[in-house]
């Protein structure tokens, strides 16, 4: 079976267009001839992918599976033109990095600087996930060097420290908490929360460890920093769990969680540091050489 691109093209602008006329029209195509190249495209998977209707076009179960592919496939190759287009730049290596949001939002940004000031032939893409899902991708070799809090069974990988910090608590001035100096998590949980957005690696942690207690996060607003946060927390919307590294100067009460994972050392994770590739290495190096 045979896929040009130029049909994908034209099948994924007629599905969103709703209409083949104006779906051609988008690739630059007469509508004579995206018809027909529809219909050999249909003839090849063997399968109609359009319903003909008297306003426009719906697709078919079979257009349906085609078009969310078809989009994945347009995606994977604007993710490969943003690979290459840096060595077309003149530069000469890339190393992918995956870390949790504490790594992304605290320390990696000075870290990562510092190592692109030594080595500007290098580009580094930079993924935000949770702990176990960048265990788990290097543990497979998707990725070569994850930044973690914490380890997980069964992953084979290896750990080196990269940073000490730990998960506090900060209220607004005049919160009923904020005169504590210490708390265990179950007795915040009555309190609205402002959290980072759904779906950051945090956001996940939190949510699972209130889950674990048979509770459930009151959520007043989310944000998209840990700076926001410290800014909606100061301005009394709310309590927040953030890494002490991350509190800035706004003379916001701290309070300390009883919970050992409030603990979150972060490490560098690889498969294998021996085998890592070269500037995978050299970025490792830096990354431990600032180990605290």
């Amino acid at each position: 079976m045979h896929y040009d691109l130029v049909d994908l093209r034209l099948f994924v602008a007629i599905a969103e267009a709703k209409n083949l006329t104006r779906g051609a029209e988008r690739v630059h195509l007469a509508a004579s001839s995206a018809s027909h190249r529809l219909r050999q495209l249909e003839a090849s998977i063997g399968t109609p992918l359009l319903l003909r209707e008297p306003r426009g076009v719906s697709l078919t179960r079979a257009g349906e599976a085609l078009l969310r592919h078809a989009r994945q496939v347009f995606a994977q190759l604007e993710q490969m033109h943003a690979d290459l287009t840096p060595y077309a730049k003149g530069v000469r290596g890339h190393v992918s990095l995956w870390a949790n949001t504490h790594a992304t939002h605290t320390f990696l940004p000075d870290s990562l600087a510092t190592f692109l000031q030594r080595h500007p032939q290098v580009s580094i893409s930079l993924e935000e996930h949770t702990s176990p899902d960048v265990l788990m991708a290097v543990a497979r070799g998707e990725v070569e060097v994850g930044v973690v809090a914490g380890a997980m069974e069964g992953a084979d990988v290896e750990l080196i420290p990269y940073k000490a910090d730990r998960l506090v608590l900060i209220a607004p001035a005049e919160h009923p908490l904020a005169a504590r100096k210490h708390c265990p998590f179950v007795q915040v949980l009555e309190y609205p929360f402002v959290m980072l957005h759904a779906g950051s690696a945090i956001h996940t942690f939190t949510m699972n460890a209130a889950a674990a207690l048979g509770r459930h996060l009151e959520v007043r607003i989310q944000v998209r920093s840990f700076e926001a946060v410290c800014r909606m927390v100061a301005a009394g919307v709310g309590i927040g769990l953030v890494p002490r590294s991350a509190v800035s100067e706004r003379g916001l009460p701290i309070i300390e969680l009883e919970e050992p994972w409030a603990q979150r050392d972060l490490k560098v994770c690889v498969r294998k540091r021996a085998l890592l590739s070269g500037f995978a290495a050299e970025l490792v190096d830096c990354l431990t050489a600032e180990a605290d």
